[in-house]
């Protein structure tokens, strides 16, 4: 997910490489008849983006944002079997 939602960002263009987009991911399991089954992920996005860059593009974050698990193949492959959440940091540099 991480990849396709850089791809967002640099098609609308905002940098997301070079470390300037990272992101955490937090899975947690349940056992099914014994057996471990991932239940639910959560991506926490970071992206560090110059204040002017900000003030330009904010709302173009915002929508790669919101769109890009729909661009996703592995968002599209698991997400029926598997609830994923997001959220995303901002960190003005």
């Amino acid at each position: 997910m991480t990849g396709t939602f850089g791809g967002a960002l640099e098609a609308r263009g905002i940098p997301a490489d070079s470390g300037k987009l990272y992101s955490e991911s937090i899975g947690e399991l349940e056992k099914d008849r014994g057996v471990l089954v991932i239940k639910r992920v959560h991506v926490r996005y970071v992206l560090n983006v110059s204040s002017e860059l900000m003030l330009e593009k904010k709302d173009a974050i915002q929508r790669a944002f919101n769109l890009h698990p729909e661009s996703c193949p592995v968002y599209k492959s698991i997400h029926k079997s598997i609830d994923i959440t997001k959220d995303l940091e901002i960190v003005e540099v």
